[in-house]
């Protein structure tokens, strides 16, 4: 299990490195749901999510012998363009595997970091491939079962421990589970009060899907949120997110661009459906608690562009 030391050194190892980023009450979402909201503003990272900060972790930790060698990662999106963006600026070769499905855009920002792309038909096929090049000698940066990635994405929760007011409530995405295992590790240390409540996505149920069975098993993906679709989750976080999370709630695709829409609309900030996901669960949260609640709301990333999210909201008859 990661403990809060491990965080806090991954925090001292990736300062200079990226963006403490916003924590900031939302007076707009707060009268949305009824009880008061803060937000972790991290679709203001570098790269456009949390996942800058494992990719760069994991990169400061590598050897010199794994720099010269090159680095390896399988992405639905954030993913692999942190790794694309961090690698260059540290001066690492990065290889990045993708699902043709993942956004054409985030694709194209990988390659314009300098990573090299490589395509498969799924997210199935495309962390079969990764694993024959991590075989080939490049080193793997997996982008949730790896301790160092994780401790690294802990330090959105430390941050939230240290900036946000009174919380009783912290909902968190959920795709392979190494942001939420890192921010419940860290939160149970600094605020063991707080609750921790994870959401997918129907149609990426991974670590719901895990919950339910007693141990991580293969999951059908059908969720339009290609950043959350794993087609598993990983014991490490597994073991994480069963120890220190209340419950992992699932919310529909169209509830969760819905939730886009909502946070453009009362938050004022521009974010993918990844994070559109936390309003439909933090109203459940909300509703559970009562007028006691006081949410937390980790705003992951916001790598969407306009024509995808008209696209979305059109097809679900949103606009």
């Amino acid at each position: 299990m990661i403990d809060i030391s491990d965080i806090e050194a991954a925090a001292r190892r990736i300062a200079g490195h990226v963006v403490r980023t916003p924590t900031v009450p939302s007076p707009g979402l707060g009268a949305l749901l009824g009880v008061p909201v803060t937000a972790k503003l991290e679709l203001l990272q570098r790269t456009g999510s949390f996942k800058a900060r494992g990719a760069t972790a994991k990169l400061l930790s590598l050897s010199g012998a794994e720099r010269a060698a090159g680095v390896v990662a399988v992405s639905g999106g954030n993913h692999g363009i942190a790794l694309a963006v961090m690698a260059a600026a540290l001066d690492v070769k990065a290889t990045v595997v993708m699902p043709r499905s993942a956004p054409a855009r985030s694709i194209a920002l990988v390659e314009d970091a300098g990573a090299s792309v490589r395509l498969t038909d799924g997210m199935d096929s495309a962390f079969r491939l990764v694993t024959v090049l991590r075989d080939e000698g490049l080193t793997l940066v997996h982008p949730f079962d790896d301790p160092v990635v994780i401790a690294g994405q802990g330090t959105v929760g430390l941050e939230l421990a240290e900036d946000a007011g009174e919380l009783t409530d912290v909902v968190v995405s959920v795709g392979g589970g190494g942001l939420i295992a890192g921010v419940a590790a860290a939160l149970r240390a600094r605020r063991p009060g707080v609750r921790v409540w994870g959401v997918e996505t129907v149609g990426a149920q991974a670590m719901s899907g895990a919950l339910g069975a007693g141990a991580p098993v293969p999951v059908p993906l059908s969720s339009l949120v290609t950043t959350l679709s794993a087609p598993s989750v990983s014991r490490l976080t597994y073991d994480h997110v069963s120890a220190l999370v209340e419950e992992v709630l699932v919310v529909p695709d169209r509830d969760a661009v819905q939730g886009c829409l909502d946070l453009a609309d009362h938050a004022k900030v521009w974010a993918e459906p990844a994070a559109g996901c936390l309003l439909p669960a933090a109203r459940q949260v909300a509703a559970r608690i009562g007028a006691d609640a006081r949410i937390g709301l980790v705003v992951c990333g916001g790598n969407t562009t306009p024509r995808e999210l008209t696209g979305w909201a059109d097809r679900f008859g949103l606009l």
